[in-house]
């Protein structure tokens, strides 16, 4: 009994190691296996990043575009906006001059129009021109243009 013992216990070791063997070669396998899929999804990872990159820089010059397109616009409609402040500035001046000549010429009309002598219609002036013309106030603006140029314009 002892020697079938023993025949049992060595062919259970080399089942024993066979299997063993068996079992190391599904584990490298494994190990294998699971290596290629982590390199597998690292390589997708990094393309994916790269990816994200890529997207990020196309719209990093996109955006850079159209803040450079604002500051040309930005710069176009201030200078516009100085080039009408200038004239209408300068149509300011030219209202307040005109709002003075005809203050001037009413005040004029005001002293031709007082019982000093001057005649107040045409039937007036008509009847005696003499005294008209012999009015100091109006001989003093009888000639006197009204100035005006084309730049007030």
């Amino acid at each position: 009994m002892a020697s079938s013992s023993g025949n049992s216990s060595g062919s259970t070791q080399l089942q024993n190691s066979g299997s063993e063997e068996d079992l190391q070669v599904m584990m490298d396998q494994r190990k294998r296996k699971r290596m290629q899929s982590n390199r597998e999804s690292a390589r997708r990872s990094r393309m994916k990043k790269q990816k994200h990159l890529d997207d990020l820089m196309a719209q990093v010059t996109q955006i850079r575009n159209e803040n450079n397109h604002i500051l040309t616009s930005m710069n176009v409609t201030t200078q516009h906006y100085l080039h009408v402040e200038a004239e209408n500035s300068v149509l300011r001046a030219q209202m307040m001059e005109l709002s003075q000549r005809l203050q001037s010429l009413n005040d004029i009309l005001s002293v031709m129009n007082t019982n000093n002598g001057v005649f107040e219609t045409d039937d007036d002036l008509q009847a005696n021109p003499d005294t008209f013309m012999n009015n100091p106030w109006n001989l003093m603006y009888l000639n006197q243009p009204i100035m005006a140029s084309a730049d007030m314009f």
